[in-house]
């Protein structure tokens, strides 16, 4: 079986980040292009800091960390350097300690102090200010900055463009304070370590290596800047790479985006456990399931953390002092028109949460923390119901191709296996009393092509979850919802026997009859030939194995649905072997 999350995660179990050098800024490909320096002064940026005693901390640091071969290049920076006043000598060997205890481990561009510190002072090609200047500004690490006459952010400025051959040199009265995004601050509170593992699969230091990888960075050669050969191999000065996280993609979120503004609910590690606990049960498949190990980690943790994102494009008063009656997570789908197709209902409004900061809403008892691109928010208990989530009504419609595996077929006079009745699409029209009340306005009249013998068709049902109660219905239509001039014989009930087809954990398939016999005209259960009928047929009933997420060529669960109706009740037309099936509806069971 394939999954549709199976090509990820293969993809992830061979997959490799790249490691290199230096990262860079998103730029264009023209932004690397020298540029020819005149009236400056004598020298390169480096030689410029390397000279000034008051520069010799951030100067140990750079050298240190080998920026000092990029700062003596011919690429243009603009360098904001803190002065020894705001950059002690312990602080810089500090820094410099942990540049070297992260070395090796981890690729260069994700050092803590090459991205945090160097990067967060030094901003490719050249910038100056004036009187009047406010500029945003990208610094190499991909922070936004505003510079202004006086300051970048809120850090004072004490000398401003200074320009050497390789660019312009400002010196700061504080360190430029470094603002991660939401992405980045999971790896830095300890309370958060589960989901960042989960978010960081594929990361060399922040993420358990043991399972699929979806984080890379993708090195791009035709936009960075060569520096020379050493043995053979070019080495980079500035290196430029695409950042990629495949989970971002299934939560379309990008989170490591500066120019996104998100608010995410994040539950701390405690939540996490018990959370955990509770998904990984609804997720566990048939041994038989290629990478089943890899479905289970995956989608126990994507059922946690699919819904908890909101983009302020979708909510546009997130942050304001307007009242939230309700927020869309990225993971909903907004436009009402096409949830029947996506979930079977236009009523249903998963990943979707009234009365967000309420008692008891989503956003109800959290911690925000600020960041670069949005608000994360601390969550020690939670809020999420999974029947707003991932625990959602499957509803099977009647009337797709895809929904029917086979109807019972019998051989011909010569031999060749015929279907003893022919399935044809009705449709119920807006004029009709019946309009609205048939799921998607739509059925499937199975009509006896053989009158003598008893039919049956099996329906397909997936991405069912384990261990969570589903009370199971077959739902009916009647003859009218299609022909409000319906005859008497036409509208004759039926009477219909129910068996479920599944698998085990070992793979293997089973059957368990659910009903044996029911009537469309039981007037004790509230049935009747000319109602919708909701028949149920399980109540709170649990399955072995998920089939959540699997592209399956031959679903694993199945209902099979065979008419019941003696030729004496048929002669003397009491009943009908004529079907009329709407859907057929799991419903997640509620105590």
């Amino acid at each position: 079986m394939i999954t549709k999350i199976n090509r990820l995660i293969q993809t992830g179990l061979m997959g490799c980040a790249f490691i290199a050098t230096f990262t860079a800024c998103t730029d264009t490909w023209d932004d690397h292009y020298e540029t020819p320096a005149t009236g400056v002064n004598d020298g390169s940026l480096w030689q410029a800091i390397k000279a000034n005693p008051d520069l010799s901390n951030f100067a140990s640091v750079i050298e240190a960390c080998g920026y000092d071969k990029a700062l003596a290049s011919s690429q243009v920076f603009t360098v904001f350097a803190p002065t020894n006043a705001s950059l002690s000598a312990d602080e810089a060997a500090e820094l410099i300690r942990q540049f070297n205890s992260e070395n090796g481990k981890v690729s260069e561009e994700d050092n803590t102090v090459i991205k945090e510190f160097l990067q967060n002072h030094i901003a490719l090609y050249n910038y100056s200010v004036s009187p009047n200047s406010s500029d945003s500004i990208v610094l190499m690490n991909g922070k936004y900055a505003v510079l202004s006459a006086n300051h970048i952010n809120e850090t004072p400025m004490l000398s401003t463009n200074a320009l050497y051959e390789n660019g312009v040199l400002f010196t700061v009265g504080e360190q430029v304070a470094y603002f991660p995004n939401i992405f980045e601050y999971l790896r830095k509170d300890a309370d958060l370590d589960s989901l960042r593992k989960f978010l960081y699969c594929g990361d060399t230091l922040n993420s358990d290596r043991s399972q699929p990888l979806f984080y890379y960075k993708d090195f791009l050669p035709s936009r960075s800047i060569p520096g020379g050969i050493e043995n053979g191999k070019t080495v980079y000065l500035d290196s430029v790479f695409a950042q990629r996280n495949e989970l971002f993609t299934f939560l379309d979120a990008q989170l490591n985006s500066e120019d996104s503004t998100y608010w995410m609910v994040v539950p701390t590690n405690a939540v996490w456990r018990d959370l955990i606990d509770q998904t990984t049960k609804c997720f566990n498949y048939a041994n038989n399931v290629e990478d089943r190990d890899s479905l289970i980690y995956t989608n126990s943790r994507l059922a946690i953390v699919e819904g908890t994102i909101f983009s302020r494009t979708i909510n546009p008063l997130l942050g304001t002092a307007a009242r939230l009656d309700s927020v869309m997570s990225t993971s909903a789908v907004t436009n009402y028109s096409y949830r029947r197709s996506y979930w079977g209902s236009d009523t249903l409004c998963y990943y979707q949460y009234f009365n967000p900061t309420d008692a008891g809403g989503v956003f109800d008892g959290t911690t925000p923390v600020e960041c670069s691109n949005g608000r994360l928010l601390k969550a020690s208990t939670w809020n999420f119901d999974k029947a707003q989530t991932f625990g959602k009504i499957i509803i099977v419609e009647a009337e797709r191709a895809s929904s029917i595996k086979e109807v019972s077929r019998l051989p011909d006079s010569h031999g060749d296996s015929i279907g003893t009745i022919t399935p044809t699409s009705r449709y119920v029209e807006s004029t009709n009393a019946y309009y609205n009340k048939v799921s998607s306005n739509g059925f499937v009249e199975f009509v006896p092509a053989s009158s003598n013998v008893n039919h049956y068709v099996t329906f397909n049902i997936t991405n069912v979850l384990s261990d969570l109660g589903y009370d199971i219905y077959l739902v009916t239509a009647p003859a009218l919802a299609n022909d409000s001039n319906a005859t008497e014989v036409q509208r004759l009930p039926t009477t219909v026997r129910c068996t479920l087809g599944y698998n085990n954990q070992a793979g293997r398939h089973q059957e368990r009859q659910l009903v044996s016999s029911v009537s469309t005209n039981d007037e004790k259960l509230g049935y009747s030939p000319d109602a919708v009928n909701w028949i149920k047929l399980a109540d709170n009933y649990k399955f072995e194995v998920s089939s959540y997420g699997l592209e399956e060529e031959n679903p694993q669960v199945t209902l099979k649905v065979e008419t019941r109706v003696s030729n004496a009740q048929q002669r003397n037309n009491q009943y009908t072997r004529t079907m009329r099936i709407d859907c057929i509806v799991l419903k997640p069971h509620e105590e």
